[in-house]
């Protein structure tokens, strides 16, 4: 007789077939999975006393048959006898040995099997028997990469590890230089043996938080993948994953509104915006437009700024002429020969169909990102499903990524001399 609860009806069994919780429990022992066949067929033979043995035999056929269309194979006597050394159960500080073996211990399927893989459990004990499980850090950090080279913002902004839910980091309050820097430090000259008077000199600082917020997605893939090739599936989820997690974080980082996302560069309180020359079209760029936006760059972030643009923007860079005299020549694409220059004013030029469209501020920026702070919460979360697409037979895969951005510097600066404002972030305004 078996250890646990015996489904008596056909209601029943398709109850149980859907808790992978319990499938797992019987599956796990052998007895328990022949107790749990005998005791469903007694069952059924006392509510219809004419159900002969073939019916009863093919009762169980049929059940076992569906399980192993499902991929559910019961553990066998083989499973449970001492394994050898090479084939020995993984325990908790095993580790995986690639990202493709990580993906398949997770597969919901594994659950339902011999159990919770020990080296999951020890990933997220709390959620691992719902199919929940946190990427182990090495492939973690792995898929990052891979999204490091899709991505405009984080391979050059200042990426801070973050512990728990909320980081703050110090900053100095610094909007002016007419008198002082950085909030409130002044300089004095005086001659030899004066004494040193005046207001107390002392920067104003403060603080900026970073929230982690809950970036996720989900993709679906075959069961045929699953089973016939884990290194297709490794590619395949690679792929789906770091440039799933580029895309969104980036255009987050981009123009994020700051509420329940990131604060992108374009809703930073520190954007300087430039405007367009008198009676210049708003779906233009002209070269103006781009010497006045180098200008207002603050000196110190000139050798690391970068412009960033639509595409949309590039054959207005194509045909940008200064002029002189009665006439006028190119100054950024000289001839058609070759290529498009990969810098403007020397610093890179970076296409995103993130940034906004030609005419719409923010068709182009140009923006220094190491003044711009990534607060990563140690956790990639992945889980599967093969409830949701079931009649397709595909398993659905879904991350969440815990991350959160915002600008280093909430203002823009006065200079020493002159009334224009600099800023690590300048774009360019749609009108004059």
């Amino acid at each position: 007789m078996s250890r646990l609860p015996i489904p008596e009806t056909a209601e029943d069994i398709a109850t149980l077939l859907h808790d992978n919780k319990r499938v797992g429990e019987y599956l796990a022992d052998p007895a328990e999975w022949n107790a749990l066949m005998g005791a469903y067929t007694e069952k059924s033979r006392q509510r219809d006393p004419d159900l002969d043995d073939g019916l009863s035999d093919q009762q169980k056929k049929n059940i076992s048959s569906f399980m192993e269309d499902q991929g559910y194979r019961p553990a066998t006597q083989a499973d449970r006898l001492p394994q050898t050394e090479a084939v020995k159960p993984k325990t908790a500080t095993d580790g995986f040995n690639s990202l493709a073996e990580f993906f398949t211990a997770s597969w919901s399927q594994t659950l339902m099997t011999k159990g919770v893989d020990a080296r999951l459990k020890a990933l997220n004990e709390s959620s691992g028997d719902q199919g929940g499980f946190l990427v182990p850090e090495q492939f973690r950090a792995e898929l990052l990469r891979l999204a490091l080279e899709a991505s405009v913002v984080r391979g050059r902004a200042t990426v801070i590890p973050m512990g728990g839910q909320t980081i703050r980091m110090p900053t100095i309050r610094d909007t002016s230089h007419a008198s002082t820097v950085y909030g409130g430090i002044s300089g004095q000259w005086v001659a030899e043996a004066g004494s040193v008077s005046g207001t107390t000199n002392e920067p104003t600082f403060s603080q900026v938080a970073l929230t982690a917020k809950k970036l996720t997605g989900y993709t679906r893939v075959s069961n045929e993948l699953m089973a016939d090739s884990a290194i297709a599936l490794e590619a395949a989820l690679r792929t789906m994953f770091s440039e799933g997690i580029a895309y969104f974080e980036d255009d987050a980082f981009i123009a994020g509104s700051g509420a329940g996302q990131p604060v992108g560069v374009l809703n930073a309180g520190a954007l300087v915006s430039v405007a367009k020359e008198t009676g210049q079209a708003a779906t233009t760029v002209v070269w103006e437009n781009i010497i006045k936006m180098f200008s207002r760059m603050h000196p110190a972030s000139l050798g690391r700024a970068v412009w960033y643009c639509n595409p949309d923007v590039l054959p207005q860079l194509a045909i940008m002429s200064l002029t002189v005299g009665t006439g006028g020549a190119p100054v950024w694409l000289a001839n058609g020969a070759n290529g498009a220059p990969p810098t403007l004013l020397g610093r890179p030029v970076i296409y995103t169909e993130k940034a906004e469209t030609l005419g719409t501020a923010g068709d182009i920026v140009f923006a220094d990102f190491s003044k711009y702070l990534i607060g990563d919460r140690q956790s990639l979360e992945i889980t599967s499903s093969i409830h949701d697409r079931f009649t397709n037979d595909q398993t659905t895969w879904r991350f969440i990524h815990r991350v959160d951005g915002r600008p280093w510097v909430d203002s823009a600066v006065t200079p020493r001399n002159g009334s224009n404002t600099l800023s690590p972030f300048v774009a360019l305004a749609t009108r004059s």
